[in-house]
């Protein structure tokens, strides 16, 4: 695999605080210790209008095609279809130690997580895992998700090397990663497009 180096990907924001892990991927889904088939479930409680279970319905799409979505839900909307960064807010990842949630997320397709702050366990399970989750300001996240909702198909180049996000503008917002994970062989690898 090459390594992490920089992501050019649409932005889905999910405008919530303290987003835990039970949210992210219930515990229903958490029969499988293989890293792939949870992207259907990823927010299934916010996704579907029904109560899922494992292996309900037909999955081609990323999404159950046998029940009811809910038109409402960031994901199901078709302007954020295919997106690979996910904006939050703060406390992300909290609740329990559980990689399925990272797992869920990956599946999904979903590469970049921007909070202005992580839960620690779900922190490094995503470095762990390839997904690459960096905290901005307060502010700066508010002044995306302000910009995503008034531009459809909003995008952002992520320069892992340089730790720095590009906005559409062309401006730069700037986050730190840890040498260590930066220079980190296996985090690396993981941490590939």
């Amino acid at each position: 695999m090459d390594a992490f180096t920089t992501l050019d990907g649409l932005v889905v924001p999910l405008d919530r605080a303290n987003v835990d892990t039970d949210a992210i991927i219930p515990k229903q889904f958490l029969k499988s210790v293989k890293r792939s088939g949870f992207g259907p479930n990823l927010f299934d409680e916010w996704r579907y209008l029904d109560v899922g279970e494992p292996d309900q319905g037909d999955v081609p799409l990323g999404y159950s095609t046998e029940r009811p979505l809910n038109a409402d839900f960031v994901l199901n909307q078709p302007r954020y279809s295919g997106a690979q960064v996910l904006l939050a807010r703060d406390n992300f990842g909290c609740g329990s130690s559980r990689e399925h949630a990272v797992w869920a997320l990956l599946d999904y397709g979903i590469r970049v997580v921007i909070a202005p702050s992580f839960a620690d366990i779900f922190y490094n399970n995503c470095f762990k895992n390839g997904v690459l989750p960096f905290a901005l300001s307060v502010d700066e996240v508010d002044r995306l998700f302000k910009e995503i909702d008034v531009n459809e198909g909003y995008r952002l180049q992520v320069d892992l090397a340089a730790q720095h996000v590009t906005l559409p503008s062309g401006e730069t917002m700037n986050f730190e990663i840890d040498n260590f994970r930066k220079e980190c062989k296996d985090s690396m690898r993981l941490l590939s497009v």
